[in-house]
C-alpha cells in the first residue's frame, strides 16, 4: 500500500511454501517490493505472520504487530524490535497516521485491523468477521481491503465469506472495495479448487445487490492497481 509516499505492507507472505500450504503465484522478491517504510502485522496465524517472509525484507524495516502477535514473534525466533498495538492505539508512520482497529478472529483481542490516514482513508480489515462498530470505523473511507475467504474450501470462525463481506461493505460504505484473502494459497493438491475462483464473482454480485454506489475493484492474485480521483 502506498499513500503520500509511505509504503507499508501488510501481512506479508514472501515464500512460495508455508506449512502445508502452497501460493498460487510466485511471491515477489525483496527487490521488486522496492522500499518499505513499515510492515503492518494483523494476527498471529501462519498465513498472515511468517518469520521467514519479515527476515528477507531486512532488518531495517519497523513492524508493527497485534499485541498478541509478538509472543508468537518471539517463539518463532524474531528478535527485532516490534512496535506493539492495540484496538484504539495510533501510530504515525512517514506521511501516515495508523489506528488500530476491532478484529473479529480467534480470541478477544489477538488480532486487530488498520485503519490508514493520510490524503485518503484506506481500511486494511486483516483476518475478521462482521462487527458492529464496523459502520463507526471512518466517516468517508476511500479504499476498503476485506477478506471474503480463506486457504481452503471451508472457512472456520472469525472469517467472512462473500455474502458476510458484502455487507461489511454495506456497514462501511467505502468509495471503493478490493476484496483479498482469496485466491493466494492453497494445500497442496487443491491448485485447481472452486474456492481459488469462485468468491470474487459471488462477492461483486452481492455488493451490486447490497451496496450499488460502491466501486468493487477485482484483483487477481499478484495484480497491482493505482488509484486517483
Amino acid at each position: 500500500m502506498e499513500l503520500d509516499g509511505t509504503r507499508l505492507l501488510t501481512d506479508p507472505i514472501l515464500r512460495e511454501r508455508i506449512a502445508h500450504l502452497r501460493a498460487l503465484r510466485r511471491a515477489p522478491s525483496r527487490e521488486e517490493l522496492g522500499r518499505i517504510d513499515a510492515v503492518l502485522l494483523s494476527h498471529a496465524h501462519r498465513d498472515h505472520l511468517d518469520v521467514r517472509s519479515l527476515r528477507r525484507l531486512g532488518s531495517d524495516v519497523p513492524v508493527v504487530a497485534a499485541q498478541a502477535a509478538v509472543k508468537s514473534l518471539r517463539r518463532r525466533g524474531f528478535r527485532r524490535p516490534v512496535d506493539a498495538i492495540e484496538e484504539g492505539d495510533e501510530r504515525t508512520i512517514g506521511a501516515l497516521v495508523v489506528h488500530a482497529t476491532a478484529a473479529v478472529h480467534g480470541r478477544p483481542g489477538s488480532g486487530v485491523g488498520f485503519l490508514v490516514r493520510g490524503s485518503r482513508t484506506v481500511y486494511f480489515a486483516g483476518d475478521t468477521d462482521l462487527f458492529p462498530e464496523m459502520e463507526e470505523l471512518a466517516d468517508a473511507l476511500d479504499v476498503a481491503l476485506l477478506p471474503i475467504w480463506g486457504w481452503g474450501p471451508r472457512l472456520g470462525e472469525g472469517h467472512m465469506n462473500p455474502e458476510r463481506a458484502a455487507e461489511a461493505v454495506r456497514l462501511l460504505r467505502p468509495r471503493i472495495v478490493i476484496p483479498i484473502h482469496w485466491g493466494s494459497l492453497h494445500p497442496l493438491g487443491m491448485s485447481r479448487a472452486a474456492f481459488l475462483r469462485d468468491p470474487p464473482d459471488t462477492f461483486v454480485r452481492l455488493v451490486r445487490e447490497r451496496a450499488p454506489e460502491v466501486d468493487v475493484r477485482l484483483l487477481a492474485p499478484g495484480e497491482t492497481i493505482s488509484l486517483t480521483g
